[in-house]
């Protein structure tokens, strides 16, 4: 699994993006009364998008993180426009999401490598 996640890396990377982009940007019915309990949501969905860069770790995968934060910026910029709130506490929500993916990939690489070295 964790090799077909580093082969694909990138469409799936790309898959994530469009997907947060339109769940995002998808122009809100209505605003929740309570701004804010939407971090969670935040969080997951830009862990999910630090996995397979960091399972991959691409020639540039830092200079990718900081496109993924820039990202978040400019969703959070844009959201206002299309009946959503637009927060800062989302886009640390988003920041930490990247760090918490980045740091789960390194606990998968490295239970998979002392699995596979166990069993050798």
């Amino acid at each position: 699994m964790i090799h077909l996640i580093q082969k694909y890396w990138l469409h799936i990377t790309l898959l994530l993006l469009v997907s947060i982009t339109t769940l995002s940007l998808w122009p809100a019915a209505s605003l929740p009364d309570v701004p804010g309990t939407d971090k969670i949501h935040h969080f997951i969905a830009y862990a999910a998008l630090m996995l397979p860069t960091a399972l991959r770790q691409p020639k540039h995968w830092s200079l990718i993180t900081f496109v993924f934060l820039t990202f978040s910026g400019a969703i959070e910029l844009i959201q206002p426009y299309v009946n959503r709130y637009g927060e800062w506490l989302d886009m640390a929500a988003n920041a930490f999401g990247l760090v918490c993916g980045f740091i789960l990939a390194k606990l998968i690489v490295f239970f998979t490598d002392t699995i596979i070295r166990e069993t050798s």
